[in-house]
């Protein structure tokens, strides 16, 4: 079975030509982050010393990309956005492969007509990457199950922010290192499980309200007269309603199952959980390296008022490493609509 143990963390620098510019040789603190729908983060800093010291003064940023490895797998990558040398330090921030798609526009002007949301998210990417690829590949899990009519005209809005208005109608995305894994909102499949005795203090159990909606309406552009509803008034809820403009939706049809999605994804009223202030025990039955944001967990805590016993969608995962040792948090979301507590 797989545990958390207590992970040991490498780190190097690649040149956008693949070759390695230099290892860290004496890394003192790493922090590696992983997020759904959205870009990640790392940061590591460096005692530098001969050769390596050299090395490092040659690093610029978007040139050159920082890759974190975890007991010699490797966990992060992407591009370097900013660099500090200090006299006895040097510390690197960096973003993951999504980042490039916040630089890109759409390189073509495009129209989708009840296209699945998977196969409009890949074109972006691929469209995004296509005049100059800095090293990516995608994976598809599946279908949305949600069509979508979509426009996107050439050098009009950045593509990471049209990535990010696909996942808020039925499409969720993540990187693992230079992979982009587009994946359906509903997606479950776990990767182990979580008692009380995984998250040993300061155990959060929240519930968010300030997203619902009973009923939702999404526009298109507002000269199109495209509108799609989901819902009404609630039995438990009573009315609460949200009206929002989405200009890339072109049909009536796109517009519904965007507001079906947008309902679904906040009602019923979300509930997390958060270790945000506690490191996950390394008996817990889970493999660092797979806590991959939109893959689940199944949890069972009675430790809060607030017992809970469901499957929930990893949301973000951050892993640190200093001389206190290594500290992996998570946060976890509803993993559908229809939650038990």
């Amino acid at each position: 079975m797989s545990s958390a143990g207590c992970g040991v963390h490498s780190a190097y620098v690649v040149d956008r030509n693949g070759s390695i510019v230099t290892p860290a040789d004496i890394l003192t603190s790493v922090e590696w982050t992983r997020v759904l729908d959205d870009v990640s983060t790392a940061h590591v800093v460096i005692s530098p010393d001969g050769d390596c010291c050299a090395q490092l003064g040659k690093v610029r940023t978007w040139r050159h990309k920082l890759v974190i490895a975890r007991d010699g797998v490797t966990v992060w990558e992407g591009p370097i956005i900013q660099a500090e040398w200090s006299f006895d330090k040097v510390e690197l921030w960096a973003s993951d492969v999504l980042v490039w798609l916040d630089r890109r526009v759409p390189h073509q002007s495009i129209t989708f007509d009840a296209t699945d949301l998977t196969t409009i998210g890949e074109w972006l990417i691929e469209d995004g990457f296509a005049p100059d690829d800095p090293g990516h590949t995608v994976t598809v899990l599946g279908p949305a199950r949600v069509d979508g009519g979509r426009k996107y005209t050439v050098d009009i809005g950045q593509t990471g922010d049209h990535l990010r208005d696909l996942a808020d109608t039925g499409l969720d995305y993540t990187a693992v290192g230079s992979d982009i894994v587009l994946m359906p909102e509903d997606w479950s499949a776990s990767v182990g499980t979580l008692t009380d005795a995984d998250f040993p203090a300061g155990l959060i159990v929240a519930e968010d309200g300030s997203q619902l909606a009973t009923r939702v309406i999404v526009h298109g552009d507002e000269n199109s007269g495209v509108k799609g509803v989901s819902g009404d008034e609630d039995a438990y809820y009573g009315l609460l309603e949200r009206s929002i403009e989405e200009t890339s939706v072109t049909t009536s049809a796109s517009a519904e199952a965007a507001a079906r999605s947008r309902r679904a994804a906040n009602y019923p009223v979300p509930v997390f959980l958060s270790s945000d202030e506690v490191t996950l025990s390394p008996e817990a039955a889970v493999d660092v390296p797979k806590l991959v944001p939109g893959w689940c967990v199944d949890v069972a805590t009675a430790a809060t008022c607030r017992s809970l016993t469901q499957r929930l969608k990893i949301a973000g995962v951050k892993v640190t490493e200093d001389g206190d040792g290594e500290s992996v948090q998570v946060t976890l979301a509803p993993a559908s609509s229809d939650l038990e507590d």
